[in-house]
């Protein structure tokens, strides 16, 4: 089998439980096709990293309205209110994360790093429980790799081996979280031959890509929506 999958089959690579790295930031660079796939699926208990869970009933809000999700790490949660009702209601377990933290935490992982040792959030109730080291006079804590079973991202083209190419602030979240699962499954909006993308606009190389899915979403006035 090559790494072109029909958009039902992707969700065969996802199991019950699993922790997922979702490129995106706010709804830009968003795999709402693959979101849309685990949101029509029987999985559930699933852990999902991200920066945010999209907006209410949009993006990963899907998931939280159709009872898919156990936990949720990232940084900025607010932006959809069903998250946060959530959290209240106790159905939601949240863990915050300083944004570059977790853009590093998640980069540390892709590089067979353990963690790293940072001043962000230090004295801090995010800091309680982390331990605590004192670099050249200065207080820092230790923040560890985060790792995913499934990374579902978003890039704009690929060519059939995988190689991916981001559009503009697509690149956000993306490119890391393709280093950092067992298994890699990207969403594109463009499929061209093998050799048509120039190695110099290539930013995430085709090692990292295990599969890729054809988007059902098209761009109009700046938005995404379901192609007709």
């Amino acid at each position: 089998m090559g790494k072109l999958l029909e958009k039902n089959e992707f969700v065969n690579f996802v199991k019950d439980g699993d922790k997922l790295l979702v490129g995106g930031f706010g709804m830009s660079g968003t795999p709402l096709t693959l979101i849309d796939g685990i949101a029509a699926s029987s999985l559930k208990n699933l852990t999902i990293v991200s920066n945010n869970l999209g907006e209410p009933g949009k993006g990963l809000g899907i998931l939280l309205r159709e009872k898919k999700l156990d936990k949720a790490i990232g940084s900025y949660f607010t932006t959809n209110r069903d998250a946060v009702q959530a959290w209240v209601d106790g159905e939601l377990e949240i863990e915050l994360i300083p944004q570059g933290t977790l853009a590093e935490a998640v980069r540390c992982g892709g590089a067979g790093i353990g963690g790293f040792y940072t001043k962000t959030a230090v004295g801090t109730k995010l800091s309680e429980g982390k331990e605590e080291k004192v670099i050249d006079g200065e207080r820092f804590i230790l923040e560890k790799a985060i790792k995913g079973d499934v990374s579902l991202i978003k890039a704009h083209k690929a060519d059939y081996l995988g190689n991916l190419v981001y559009d503009h602030t697509g690149r956000n979240f993306n490119p890391v979280m393709a280093t950092a699962s067992k298994i890699v499954i990207a969403e594109v909006d463009e499929i061209v031959e093998n050799g048509v993308l120039l190695p110099s606009e290539i930013v995430t190389p085709h090692v990292y890509v295990d599969y890729i899915v054809k988007s059902n979403y098209v761009k109009k006035a700046g938005v995404f929506v379901e192609s007709d």
